[in-house]
């Protein structure tokens, strides 16, 4: 399936889920489960995200989530 891109609108901690506003105007549900990445699981809010948007029969959901890294903040080495 191809990958769409989107923001984190809301994520809860302690409940372990979210939405993510895709670039296509629509919100997509997620649990924490869904997050590509090792140790503690959480996403900050409008960070840049990519996913897999299904519908299903209770709305729209974001299945293997991984997030952007925002390359303009990545700092040069040092010469």
């Amino acid at each position: 399936m191809a990958k769409s891109v989107g923001k984190v609108k809301k994520f809860n901690k302690e409940k372990g889920y979210g939405f993510i506003t895709g670039e296509d105007g629509k919100d997509y549900f997620f649990y924490y489960t869904a997050l590509n990445m090792t140790g503690f699981k959480t996403v900050d809010v409008d960070a840049k995200v990519e996913f897999v948007g299904q519908d299903t029969e209770r709305g729209a959901r974001a299945t293997d989530i991984d997030v952007i890294k925002d390359e303009s903040k990545v700092e040069e080495p040092a010469k």
